[in-house]
């Protein structure tokens, strides 16, 4: 095993541990708290600053390892990174905004408010470009080029524009 794969194992585990502590404390608290309502909107606030965080910074990485050559050492590096991001970070982080926001729009009975059928399209978008991302970052994986640095530079911009419209959304409550 590669000092990078013990290195990437390690990680995992890590990641792993803090998840099970994570989705523990969260059983915790919803038998435990009085107002679990409050905690699992916190924990659905971190986990979209860090799901969002990873759907700003995987396309920058795309958008440097565009421009550096395939099979090259730094191209292994930004593979590495990628992988880290995508499958450490984003991906727990989209499945526990996906559960406590569906919690919270529970527990708010809103699941029949014209707003959050508008934010739920917002973030079935920003899923698909979690997805879109994923397949990407296979692509650099096998050593493609699927895009450009200049499409990846816009491809960039989608996130946000989803995340004003979900933000805007969540907190005006317009229809």
């Amino acid at each position: 095993m590669s000092v990078n794969t013990q290195a990437g194992a390690r990680s995992g585990l890590r990641a792993g541990i803090a998840l099970g502590v994570f989705l523990l404390a969260t059983v915790l608290i919803y038998m435990l708290a009085e107002d679990s309502y409050l905690w699992f909107k916190a924990v659905h606030i971190m986990a979209v600053i860090a799901w969002m965080a990873g759907l700003f910074y995987l396309p920058r990485l795309f958008i440097y390892h565009s421009d550096v050559a395939a099979g090259s050492e730094t191209s292994q590096l930004f593979k590495m990174m990628e992988t880290r991001l995508y499958r450490i970070i984003m991906n727990p982080a989209m499945m526990m905004a996906w559960i406590f926001g569906l919690f919270i729009a529970a527990q708010g009975m809103w699941f029949s408010a014209g707003w959050l059928h508008v934010k739920l399209l917002g973030v079935i978008a920003l899923t698909g470009m979690h997805i879109y991302y994923g397949r990407a970052m296979k692509a650099f994986g096998r050593d493609e080029r699927p895009r450009n640095a200049r499409y990846w530079r816009i491809m960039n911009e989608v996130p946000a524009a989803l995340m004003i419209l979900i933000v805007l959304m969540a907190v005006l409550k317009p229809f």
